[in-house]
């Protein structure tokens, strides 16, 4: 146990007063950079009830804390011989709502969450992000990208697949927005997770991912030209084109 999970786990058994204030006394916000390393140590070891109550906080960081943590308790409940469906469905139902909230850490965290699940139940991720996609929302859509373009995960091979298969899904989802609503900001959300999770998903499976980013690549949708530029530019991708 690291020393932020040693300090969350005493600051939960001192109560929710004493987890609030380690959380937003350390959160590094206002600032350039979010604490995520207390963020990954509340997820770690948080209780249920405290992560419920954070995930719909006012306060950005607390929010953000509580959403990413609800990744565990939904591994958790893949794992269980008996599966609390109803708070499950309760905790899924919050994490759909922070992947479209207003604040980008907030959407972040909901990547993370399905990140932490994905990394222990990489079927639950699968389903998740095609959840996710079949909104037609960018916001959504956008949290499946970056919930599955993710390197560590994709080294399990359905990862692999399910990545090139959200990018291009995503990126269908970007072509069909009239024009009228591409500067739309959820739209250009989505746009900029696609700008650098195609050279991701295309790294982590090369075979498959090549043909299908050449094919994109002669796409004349000005957005997704831009997202071609925009992956180009990635050493991870460069290597494998050049």
């Amino acid at each position: 146990m690291d020393a932020w999970t040693e300090r969350v786990a005493a600051a939960c058994a001192a109560g929710e007063a004493a987890v609030t204030e380690l959380l937003t006394t350390h959160s590094g916000l206002p600032g350039p950079r979010a604490n995520l390393a207390l963020l990954a140590a509340f997820g770690d070891v948080a209780p249920a009830d405290l992560v419920v109550l954070l995930a719909d906080a006012d306060d950005e960081y607390l929010r953000s804390c509580g959403t990413a943590a609800l990744g565990r308790l939904l591994l958790e409940h893949a794992r269980a011989a008996s599966p609390r469906a109803a708070d499950a469905g309760a905790w899924r139902a919050t994490l759909d709502a922070r992947a479209c909230d207003a604040s980008w850490r907030v959407r972040e965290a909901a990547a993370m969450a399905g990140q932490r699940l994905g990394a222990g139940e990489p079927a639950a991720l699968v389903a998740l992000a095609d959840a996710w996609l079949r909104t037609g929302d960018p916001l959504p859509a956008r949290a499946a990208v970056a919930a599955l373009c993710e390197p560590a995960l994709l080294r399990v091979p359905a990862l692999r697949v399910a990545a090139l298969d959200a990018c291009a899904r995503a990126t269908d989802l970007l072509r069909a927005v009239p024009a009228a609503h591409r500067r739309d900001a959820d739209v250009r959300t989505l746009r900029q997770a696609l700008g650098y999770a195609w050279s991701v998903a295309v790294a982590g499976d090369p075979d498959a991912g090549l043909p299908a980013f050449v094919v994109l690549a002669r796409d004349p949708d000005a957005d997704v030209a831009w997202v071609v530029r925009e992956n180009r530019k990635k050493k991870r991708l460069a290597a494998l084109l050049a």
